[in-house]
């Protein structure tokens, strides 16, 4: 195994395995699409990275971030649904980015590229996912409380605007590190796609948000193989081996 297979094998075991866990909440929380229109927020990041020669994720984390904070103050200064925000300012990253973005560098943006990922891009790639990983962790309880309803969080005490702020920074995050694994034009299926597998087949709530980590490293692993094998992309091959152990969980599905 070569040094560069190393390194892609192990960003891809934690940005398919964390993207997965917090999937699960995504889910559960009617969010999974919302990777998707924050995706294409960081195509005038991922623009700028290509142009100039830096790491796409580095490129696509600031306008995510800016992107997270405008939908958040919005979310608090008007009563429409997050991922109704999330898709009105989608298309103005999108607009933005292809006004600059050359077209013949335009596949690295919309499905990512791996294979040249370096060791310090996969120290920052690990140390980003287990501090994601963390305030998932960490705040699970406060967060579904809120998915099933805001009136019983705030009976329980919890800060709703402070549990919904550290939920969308971890979004931003994994979307982040996802552009470089799977592209801007995926993002929604890498964190959506392991959960609802996950769903078919998990027993209780902490079965379902492993399994969905479980079914994101086992999908990161056999793409990034079958692209060293095939030489076809590595982020579309990911895609489709997550959406084919989807399809195979459906027949172990209890309903």
């Amino acid at each position: 195994m070569t040094s560069q297979l190393l390194y892609s094998l192990i960003a891809g075991i934690f940005i398919g395995g964390v993207a997965g866990y917090l999937g699960s909440l995504m889910l559960q929380k009617r969010m999974a699409l919302a990777a998707g229109p924050l995706g294409h927020l960081a195509f005038p990041g991922v623009a700028l990275a290509l142009i100039y020669g830096f790491d796409i994720s580095l490129g696509a984390f600031p306008f995510i971030i800016l992107g997270i904070i405008f939908i958040w103050i919005l979310e608090n200064r008007t009563k429409i649904p997050t991922d109704a925000l999330t898709a009105v300012v989608f298309a103005s990253g999108i607009a933005v980015s292809f006004l600059f973005l050359p077209i013949q560098e335009a596949e690295e943006a919309l499905v990512g590229n791996i294979s040249y990922i370096g060791l310090l891009e996969v120290v920052i790639t690990i140390l980003l996912s287990l501090f994601v990983f963390a305030m998932v962790k960490l705040s699970i309880r406060q967060l579904t409380i809120i998915s099933i309803s805001e009136d019983l969080a705030k009976v329980e005490g919890i800060n709703i605007k402070k549990y919904n702020f550290i939920f969308l920074l971890s979004i931003a995050i994994i979307v982040a590190l996802g552009v470089k694994l799977v592209g801007a034009l995926l993002t929604a299926a890498l964190v959506s796609i392991p959960a609802a597998t996950a769903k078919n087949i998990s027993w209780s709530m902490k079965s379902y948000s492993y399994l969905s980590l479980l079914f994101g490293i086992l999908a990161a692993i056999s793409g990034i193989i079958l692209h060293e094998i095939t030489n076809l992309p590595a982020g579309i091959l990911i895609i489709l081996t997550s959406a084919v152990i989807f399809i195979i969980s459906i027949f172990f599905s209890k309903k």
